[in-house]
């Protein structure tokens, strides 16, 4: 008997380019345990359609933690030129956060929300994708630049030289190590909620 895929639901908004970005998204994207990079260079897993997006700009890495029989995922930020937003923290090159149960993104515009929802299966993970024509992330100002300011950060978020905790690395060659365990941000609901993302100056 097979066992249940984990699914990450996923919702895309751009506020000023609109769906034509999103043309070569499926709507479910099925992958094993490797990395699934995301930019527009032809070796994404997921392509997105966007001149300011890096050929690889982030990956989605799975990862098993210790004591734990279900997958978890973190976000790292691959660009040199520009940052990702998640969750409140500002990302730059090969730093990576842990998601928990809900997450809001935010990349060179995109607007994202992912919802874990926890299966059984080690082998592989599912995305279903959905495009959202309606804003997923209040931003107090809607245009936004690539270019990264020294802001502090709230929080600190993984560094190069640090991996997310007990790794898959039997599934693939990369190697992680960490102390820490992600934490389920709070409020980890099924219902997407409008979230207050920073300003422009303290983004990208």
């Amino acid at each position: 008997m097979k066992r249940p895929l984990t699914v990450l639901r996923v919702s895309l908004h751009h506020p000023t380019k609109g769906p034509a970005i999103f043309t070569t998204v499926p709507p479910r994207l099925q992958h094993d345990v490797s990395l699934l990079l995301v930019g527009r260079g032809p070796a994404a897993h997921l392509q997105l359609q966007l001149p300011g997006l890096s050929r690889q700009h982030l990956s989605l890495e799975p990862y098993l933690e210790k004591g734990s029989a279900l997958l978890a995922f973190s976000l790292k930020a691959l660009s040199r030129r520009a940052c990702v937003w998640v969750n409140g923290l500002t990302l730059s090159f090969l730093e990576q956060v842990p998601l928990s149960t809900v997450n809001r993104v935010t990349f060179s515009g995109i607007q994202v929300v992912v919802h874990v929802e926890g299966g059984t299966s080690l082998e592989a993970f599912v995305c279903c994708f959905h495009i959202s024509p309606s804003p997923l992330i209040y931003r107090p100002q809607a245009e936004e630049s690539d270019e990264w300011e020294d802001i502090p950060q709230e929080l600190p978020a993984l560094g190069s030289g640090q991996r997310a905790p007990g790794h898959l690395g039997f599934l693939h060659s990369a190697s992680y190590t960490g102390d820490s365990p992600p934490q389920p941000g709070a409020g980890g609901g099924t219902e997407i909620q409008l979230q207050r993302e920073p300003a422009d100056g303290a983004l990208c």
